[in-house]
């Protein structure tokens, strides 16, 4: 994919930013944006109490949230203007979680005119801790389904 220019870099990651505020998992879980290019999304998340499951490492679902929600803004900036839903996610867990940063690094793999398909990988502060395949459905933007709307009167 070709990357941004200077500006629509500087858009993206705005756009980035403000998706990942108004997503409350991403408040919640403390997701913060490491990197943004087209079509690649770099997620970090520091290790808390909360993230943790009964044997003390971060829950699975705590790590698929981070990936799935990496995902969704890859795919995002990969079709601008867009609105992208997951379809479907696969994730293998390799290692526990106990303490330190997660850094979920995806990338879309391939975009069509409807299915975004991105692969992520999710590692702690020295190794990969699981790997993840996700599908989005890619459709019209809320604002152009109102464009869309508003012309057939």
């Amino acid at each position: 994919m070709a990357n941004f220019s200077a500006k629509e870099q500087k858009a993206a990651l705005s756009k980035a930013r403000q998706r990942l505020k108004s997503s409350g998992t991403a408040k919640q879980m403390g997701f913060e944006i490491a990197q943004v290019e087209r079509g690649r999304v770099v997620l970090r998340m520091r290790v808390k109490q909360h993230h943790k499951q009964a044997l003390g490492v971060v829950h699975g679902g705590v790590l698929a949230a981070l990936a799935d929600t990496a995902g969704g803004l890859a795919s995002y900036t990969a079709a601008t203007n867009s609105r992208v839903v997951t379809i479907e996610m696969k994730i293998n867990y390799l290692e526990g979680v106990p303490h330190g940063t997660v850094t979920a690094d995806a990338r879309v793999v391939r975009i069509g005119k409807h299915i975004a398909v991105v692969d992520c990988d999710l590692r702690d502060d020295r190794r990969l801790v699981a790997k993840a395949l996700m599908s989005f459905y890619v459709g019209p933007s809320s604002e152009q389904i109102s464009e869309e709307n508003s012309g057939r009167s």
